[in-house]
């Protein structure tokens, strides 16, 4: 597993966007039981957060120290440093494993490995990510274009997993068809914005070979679109694949 965030936990923790509670409801609906769940890659504890109402205990791992130390807090959640590949867990222990965003960063083969080592028979394991934010087609021609031709080679090869929703990751496990359809949404200040773009691991790699960060100018350039200049309605489209170990 690559730790591609602990320069940036704190700007991570502040500004990465927040999944639906919806969402959460909508996996753990396919457990059979809810005592415990292992968020894996868990950053600043976000999914493990919303995890701890529907589960009796949650166990959220991450390579990072500093993500951890970032992390909400909740009596329910307990935090580690651990490997997704390699943790110290007992064998069948979870109802429920979850990757939020983080799928891509792991050694696949010896991630699922482990899955299928600490899941319990028939429990479910849920990959989630989201798409590139949307907030209005001349924006998201801006925020594109910086995507791809400003901070494009800086992405790890990683990163085009994500670009392809998981779709070509070959997953050993029985997958559940899913027809539902989920987004974050939000109302953003251009400090949100500014914050979030900041959280990039491109960017961060950016500025360690140039020497200054290009997040500004793209700021500077979006400002004149934006017809509200205080909040303005933010979007992540979500993407899944769930499945249950036979």
């Amino acid at each position: 597993m690559k730790d591609k965030f602990s320069v940036q936990s704190k700007i991570y923790a502040d500004f990465r966007p927040t999944y639906p509670k919806e969402l959460v409801g909508y996996i753990s609906s396919y457990c059979k039981e809810r005592t415990l769940a292992w968020d894996v890659g868990t950053g600043n504890g976000q999914f493990a957060f919303l995890l701890s109402e529907y589960f009796q205990k949650v166990y959220a791992t991450d390579l990072s120290a500093n993500q951890i130390e970032n992390a909400r807090q909740n009596s329910k959640i307990i935090y580690k440093v651990e490997h997704a590949e390699k943790s110290n867990f007992p064998d069948k222990q979870f109802d429920l494993i979850t990757v939020a965003q983080a799928l891509h960063w792991f050694n696949l083969e010896k991630f699922f490995t482990e899955v299928n080592r600490t899941l319990k028979p028939k429990g479910i394991f849920a990959a989630i990510g989201y798409s590139l934010i949307k907030i209005s087609p001349d924006i998201d021609k801006v925020i594109n274009d910086f995507y791809t031709n400003v901070i494009g080679k800086y992405w790890d090869p990683e990163r085009k997993l994500v670009d392809e929703k998981y779709k070509n990751i070959h997953f050993p496990f029985n997958e559940i068809t899913n027809n539902k359809h989920f987004k974050i949404t939000g109302d953003w200040t251009i400090n949100n914005l500014e914050g979030y773009l900041n959280s990039w691991s491109a960017v961060q790699n950016f500025i360690k070979i140039n020497n200054y960060n290009p997040v500004p100018k793209v700021i500077k350039n979006i400002i004149p679109l934006l017809k509200d200049k205080n909040l303005f309605k933010v979007k992540f489209p979500i993407f899944m694949r769930i499945f249950r170990l036979i």
